[in-house]
C-alpha cells in the first residue's frame, strides 16, 4: 500500500509540475527556519560537551578541594535543537508560532523583535530564502526522481555546514560523517555510483587533502586546513566518485582565492589571516552534483579545440 501511495504521489508531481515545486518551496522554507537552529546550536552543544569532558577529566586528575575552588558554574541546564524554546537575543521574550513562520513573520515584524523591537538579523530569512532557492534548483535540475529527495537532503545539510564553519571554522562530525555513510548507502541502493566507486571516492577524497595538509605541515610547520575539509571532500568523492574530484579542488580553489582575497581586502585584514575553506568546498561540490557532467563536457571541448 505505501509503494502504491508513493507510486501515485511520484505521479501526481510528475503531471502537476506546480504542485511539485510548490511542496518543494514550503518544506525547503520550513528546513530553513530549522537550519538556523542547526546553525546556532550545534556548535554551542558541542561546546558544552567538550566542557563537560574537561571537567570529568580534571576530576581525576586534581584534587577535589582545587576542583571545588575553580567549579564555580551553575549546573548545566538542557540545551540542544529542540529545547529551549526560542527566544529573543535582547530581552529573552519566548518566540510564539505565529513569529516564527519563515520569511513572513520577518517581514510581518518589520524584521524587528515584537517585545523590545530590537533589530532580527537579516540573515535568517535569508538563510531561508538561500535553502528554498537552492532545493528549487535540485529539482528543476533532476526533477521527481530519488535523487532529488537524495541530494535535497545533502543541499541542506551543506547550507548547515557552509554558516557552521564561518562562525567558527568548524565542519562538525555530527553532519559531516552522516553526510559520508549517507553516500555509500545511496550507492548500494543504485541512487548514485557503484558501490566500490564510492568507496574508492571516498578514500581518494579524504586522502587528497589529507595528503595536501601533511605537505604544506611539513613545508611550512602551519595547518592549512582542518580535518572536517578533508572528510567533506571524502563525502563528494563517495557521491560522485573519483573522476569529480579534480574538478571540485579546483573550483574550489579558485572560488576561494578569489572571494577570500577580495573578503580580507574589503576588511582590512593581513592575507594571512585564516578563512574556513569549507564553503568552498561545498559550493563547488554542491555545482558538481548537478552541472558536472556539462561542465567536463564544455572543459575538454574547450582544450580539444
Amino acid at each position: 500500500m505505501d509503494s502504491l501511495m508513493l507510486q501515485e504521489l511520484i505521479t501526481l508531481y510528475q503531471q502537476q509540475a506546480c504542485f511539485f515545486y510548490l511542496t518543494i518551496a514550503l518544506v525547503s522554507l520550513a528546513v530553513g527556519s530549522f537550519l538556523n537552529v542547526v546553525i546556532y546550536r550545534l556548535p554551542v552543544m558541542m561546546q558544552n560537551e567538550w566542557q563537560q569532558d574537561c571537567r570529568l577529566l580534571l576530576e581525576d586528575e586534581l584534587p577535589k578541594n582545587q576542583l571545588d575552588a575553580n567549579n564555580t558554574e551553575t549546573p548545566a541546564t538542557i540545551f540542544n535543537l529542540a529545547v529551549p524554546a526560542s527566544t529573543c537575543p535582547k530581552c529573552s521574550s519566548k518566540i510564539k508560532a505565529w513569529q516564527n513562520i519563515p520569511v513572513i513573520s520577518w517581514l510581518i515584524l518589520r524584521g524587528k523583535c515584537a517585545y523590545c523591537k530590537n533589530p532580527i538579523s537579516m540573515r535568517y530569512p535569508s538563510i531561508e530564502l538561500l535553502t528554498m532557492v537552492a532545493s528549487l534548483t535540485v529539482a528543476a535540475v533532476l526533477g521527481v526522481t530519488e535523487q532529488t529527495v537524495l541530494y535535497l537532503g545533502v543541499t541542506w545539510a551543506l547550507i548547515a555546514l557552509i554558516f557552521i564553519d564561518i562562525d567558527h571554522m568548524l565542519l562538525p562530525d555530527q553532519i559531516t560523517l552522516p553526510l559520508l555513510w549517507l553516500g555509500l548507502l545511496a550507492s548500494i541502493f543504485g541512487l548514485t555510483i557503484e558501490p566500490a566507486q564510492a568507496i574508492i571516492g571516498a578514500a581518494l577524497g579524504y586522502l587528497s587533502f589529507w595528503s595536501v595538509y601533511w605537505l604544506f605541515k611539513l613545508a611550512t610547520g602551519k595547518e592549512g586546513m582542518g580535518y572536517g575539509d578533508f572528510k567533506l571532500m571524502a563525502v563528494f568523492g563517495a557521491l560522485l566518485g573519483w573522476q569529480a574530484l579534480p574538478m571540485i579542488i579546483l573550483l574550489s580553489s579558485l572560488v576561494g582565492a578569489v572571494i577570500g582575497i577580495t573578503l580580507l581586502s574589503i576588511q582590512g585584514k593581513d592575507k594571512a589571516t585564516p578563512i574556513p575553506f569549507g564553503p568552498y568546498i561545498a559550493i563547488a561540490g554542491w555545482v558538481a552534483i548537478l552541472w558536472g557532467t556539462e561542465i567536463s563536457i564544455a572543459y575538454y571541448s574547450l582544450i580539444l579545440a
